[in-house]
């Protein structure tokens, strides 16, 4: 058995994804994968154009050697679109694998370790009150876990917009800390106040604080019992860690932007961290994420992949079926994908109760309508820009 070609497709069934069919010699075998990588899918795709025909010809059942074959031979190694490209390849392999043996993929990585993937879901709304009513609606639907904003990313601190410079450009926000670090602690005391204590509470500050105003939130949120704290901190503020973990012990999560093991080792070995937000999509696929955790294991780390709608379904099943497996899960990130992703493809891991449940169907389980898919062509767009409001440049 032998690869034959890569397939690769960009679209935008309400948002967009990039798609890839690993295809074979044997007729009907193929393996799905996704290498989205939001605002530089058509660069990731390039990337895993430019890789193929090292592919060509080679046996799709060897995924450890082909993902050391990818990662090695170029020299230049890592980062979010090589790893994003590495892991679309990588997911397809082990969807072939799993319909050769006939197994769903979490069999192959050792079978249920649990009966299902408890999930969390975002409760955003304009004002304290309008965010309650959005987490009540989710715990009605069996959510044990909900995610609370008010507004958007910064919430408070969001305190303008300026007009993007040609239609094709996004706009630009204007952001301070201090509204946003006065709102959090109200908004968590009043949703402990109106929702009690045992719902699993969590917040992401998406890396908009500088150290000792990350320390001080996570100070001043501890009465209120957070599930975690998510990205108090920049990745790049790693010496920084240590301050905030001393500061409070409300859980703390990080990783939905690391990109390989030796991002994550340090934050392990030194324990900064208590949930890993890695997913198999931005990391190189199953392959090095199974082994993240493994890593993650012994220093009580667990997992909480992301899971935001533009890690799209057949991530998302990678995701379930690691998850499915792994003794450190911890929680997953869920959103529902827009309408015609549903049109598109089949076997999305099935929600219930604020649960995921992976189907049965060999491999992934997932099948992409490549005819349907057309209808939704590619548009592009880029990540939000973020500016403080003397102009200078902040992190989205």
């Amino acid at each position: 058995m032998k690869i034959s070609d890569i397939e690769v497709y960009l679209a935008c069934p309400g948002r967009n994804y990039l798609f890839i069919k690993v295809l074979t010699d044997t007729p009907g075998l193929w393996g799905v994968g996704e290498g989205t990588l939001n605002g530089s899918e058509p660069i990731v795709a390039s990337t895993i154009q430019h890789i193929t025909p090292l592919l060509i010809g080679r046996d799709p059942q060897r995924i450890e050697d082909i993902w050391h074959l990818i990662y090695r031979q170029g020299y230049w190694r890592g980062g979010p679109i090589f790893m994003a490209a590495l892991a679309a390849i990588d997911l397809a392999l082990w969807d072939i694998k799993g319909k050769i043996a006939n197994l769903p993929v979490y069999q192959l990585l050792g079978g249920r370790a649990r009966d299902g993937v408890m999930c969390y879901s975002h409760a955003g709304g304009r004002d304290e009150k309008e965010c309650e009513d959005n987490a009540r609606k989710l715990i009605e639907q069996g959510f044990r876990a909900v995610r609370c904003q008010v507004g958007p990313y910064g919430g408070a601190g969001v305190i303008g917009e300026l007009p993007p410079l040609h239609p094709e450009a996004p706009p630009t926000s204007l952001y301070e800390p201090t509204p946003y670090l006065l709102q959090v602690p109200k908004l968590f005391a009043h949703l402990r106040s109106k929702l009690g204590m045992e719902i699993e509470l969590l917040h992401d500050v998406h890396e908009q604080l500088d150290p000792i105003q990350a320390a001080r939130l996570a100070k001043e949120l501890e009465p209120y019992r957070l599930f975690y704290l998510e990205d108090p901190l920049m990745p790049e503020h790693r010496e920084s860690w240590p301050l905030v973990r001393a500061a409070s012990t409300t859980p703390l999560a990080i990783g939905e932007i690391f990109t390989s093991r030796w991002d994550c080792l340090p934050v392990f070995m030194n324990r900064w961290v208590d949930y890993i937000r890695i997913k198999p999509l931005h990391v190189g696929g199953l392959t090095e994420a199974r082994k993240i955790m493994v890593l993650a294991e012994p220093f009580n780390v667990r997992s909480a992949f992301h899971g935001a709608a533009d890690i799209g379904p057949v991530a998302q099943a990678a995701s379930v079926a690691l998850q499915m497996v792994i003794p450190n899960f911890g929680i997953q990130e869920w959103t529902r994908f827009p309408e015609p992703v549903y049109e598109v493809i089949e076997g999305i891991p099935e929600m219930r109760q604020g649960f995921l449940y992976p189907n049965e169907r060999p491999g992934l389980g997932i099948e992409i309508d490549t005819a349907k898919l057309q209808k939704y062509p590619y548009k592009r767009a880029f990540m939000p820009i973020v500016r403080r409001a003397d102009g200078t440049m902040h992190v989205y």
